[in-house]
């Protein structure tokens, strides 16, 4: 049984910041993806981050001069630092792991999900 926890959501000013984490818990085998989407209200799902395990992570260009991913394997933990905030960004923000388990394949697991509000 695999576990993603997020933490870190909240509201937040203008122009501030938040640090959002996730972390895997579970028999875990090795993880291969590690990625944060978000969600406006009536809208699809989006990707705006992602780390391949051992490889640079991206971020999507409409938040990449703000917006940070950071991963920590040892931890099982992905980070995105957002920076300047916009009102624009308030929306649900969910981390994804590709993660293979111990005596099985690869799944995509999924948060919970973390509100994002930014007031002016």
């Amino acid at each position: 049984q695999v576990q993603l926890v997020e933490s870190g959501g909240g509201t937040v000013h203008v122009g501030g910041s938040l640090r959002l984490s996730c972390v895997a818990t579970g028999s875990i085998s090795t993880i291969y993806l590690m990625a944060w989407y978000r969600q406006f209200p009536g809208k699809e799902r989006e990707m705006i981050a992602g780390i391949v395990t051992g490889n640079k992570g991206h971020v999507a260009d409409s938040v990449k001069d703000r917006f940070a991913i950071s991963a920590d394997n040892l931890q099982n933990t992905v980070i995105l630092q957002m920076n300047n905030l916009k009102i624009e960004d308030t929306a649900i923000y969910t981390c994804k792991m590709g993660i293979a388990t111990i005596g099985s394949v690869g799944f995509d697991y999924w948060g919970q999900g973390t509100q994002v509000t930014v007031s002016s």
